[in-house]
């Protein structure tokens, strides 16, 4: 018999999906709390029984500090370790022994999301020894894809726009609250709405470039962007910005790339269009003597470039362990989950180009049981049958005493 919790839930993603889950632990004998820090989050809670936060963040501690004794709190759920409102949550839960369950997009994609207790990314608690991996994926059966499902970008969108429409009063309800997120939404679906028009457009060009690459026998290595607004990149990461990574990453293979080698530089598919990446490009190229040596793409079968390419260059994206998983040589520009010798490249991107090998498919498999055991949770954050896959799965890391990661360690 598992015993009775109290879970205190921050924020969560622009869902239902924290209301699912909270009705699903009440259901199973758990007590739920919620505090909203601004109006979305208030319009996704709804009547659920709950507190608004309405202070700055110097007083945030103190607020927690009365719930978690008043209320005997024995676990907090949120999405997302770095937000500004949630990191004196993870700070403090630490000190007096509170469980923080923590959500993010998944490891693996796309019918998976990732739940880790104390942080994720960077703050993981996954050892960093890819002889653990062998030793315990070993002994772990295959999880497959599990159940797959489709969550249609359009889903994602309507539950954006309703949580930022609910937002719009913000500074009356909420005058203090302070964005996690670096630009402003009406910004970004401006951007959205001008590039997702232009895409139809690229998409013949792009697919018509990616055959030739794949059909040409030229070498090519790929370096798939991400997003500057991701917490990846803004707290996880030495660059500031993707600017900063093609800099690096064409100063490096101008100096010690095979002169017959290309690079491609493909953007990410949520990017807002608001950089003029194929500016920044050219503007690079000319500057390191690259003319005819870089292709650019909007869109495309990342797949089919990751079955050609021969080697991904990341950051710490999750196309990296797309990338292992694809037996593509592939290294990483900071320190990511899967960053193990023997999946990816453990010298410099100057030796890379040269001198990169093909990550060992016993291990990865291993690594990939490994993680979905201890880590993933099949299902999503957006449509119905994502929530409702992600509220019945995610129960076995949430209510035992000990995570799934905890019973392997």
């Amino acid at each position: 018999m598992l015993a009775r919790r109290s879970f205190l839930f921050l924020q969560g993603v622009c869902s239902p999906f924290f209301a699912k889950l909270a009705d699903q632990l009440v259901a199973d004998g758990h007590r739920v709390f919620k505090i909203n820090f601004n109006a979305g989050d208030v319009a996704y809670w709804g009547f659920r029984r709950g507190w608004n936060y309405r202070g700055g963040l110097s007083g945030l501690r103190d607020f927690l500090d009365d719930k978690y004794h008043r209320y005997e709190i024995t676990d907090q759920v949120l999405f997302g370790d770095r937000r500004p409102v949630h990191r004196p949550a993870v700070d403090r839960a630490s000190a007096l022994g509170i469980r923080t369950h923590v959500f993010e997009e998944g490891y693996l994609r796309p019918c998976w999301v990732t739940l880790e207790r104390d942080g994720v990314n960077g703050h993981s608690l996954l050892p960093r020894d890819p002889d653990w991996f062998r030793s315990v994926g070993a002994k772990l059966r295959d999880y497959g894809n599990r159940e797959l499902f489709k969550s249609p970008l359009v889903v994602r969108a309507a539950h954006d726009i309703a949580y930022h429409l609910a937002g719009s009063t913000n500074p009356i309800l909420f005058p203090r609250y302070q964005r996690h997120a670096p630009l402003n939404a009406a910004v970004e679906y401006a951007g959205y709405a001008v590039r997702f028009s232009m895409l139809r457009f690229r998409e013949p060009k792009d697919n018509a470039l990616i055959d030739e690459l794949a059909s040409g026998g030229v070498p090519f290595y790929l370096l798939p962007l991400q997003l500057n607004s991701d917490a990846q990149i803004r707290d996880h990461c030495r660059f500031n910005d993707m600017n900063g990574v093609m800099e690096s990453v064409m100063e490096s293979f101008a100096m010690h790339a095979p002169n017959a080698a290309r690079l491609v530089i493909k953007n990410h598919p949520l990017d807002a269009g608001l950089v003029n990446y194929r500016g920044v490009i050219s503007d690079l190229e000319r500057r390191f003597g690259l003319a005819g040596r870089i292709d650019y793409l909007e869109s495309g079968d990342l797949a089919k470039l990751l079955r050609h390419a021969q080697g991904v260059v990341t950051v710490n994206s999750t196309v990296g362990i797309v990338s292992v998983g694809a037996g593509c040589p592939t290294v990483t520009l900071s320190d990511p989950i899967y960053n193990l010798p023997g999946l990816t490249f453990q010298g410099s991107v100057d030796d890379f180009w040269k001198h990169g090998i093909k990550p060992d498919t016993t291990l990865f498999r291993c690594f990939r049981k490994t993680l979905i055991h201890a880590v993933q949770v099949n299902g999503g954050f957006y449509c119905a049958t994502g929530i409702r896959l992600a509220v019945a799965n995610c129960r076995r890391f949430l209510e035992p005493e000990r995570s799934p990661l905890d019973e392997l360690l």
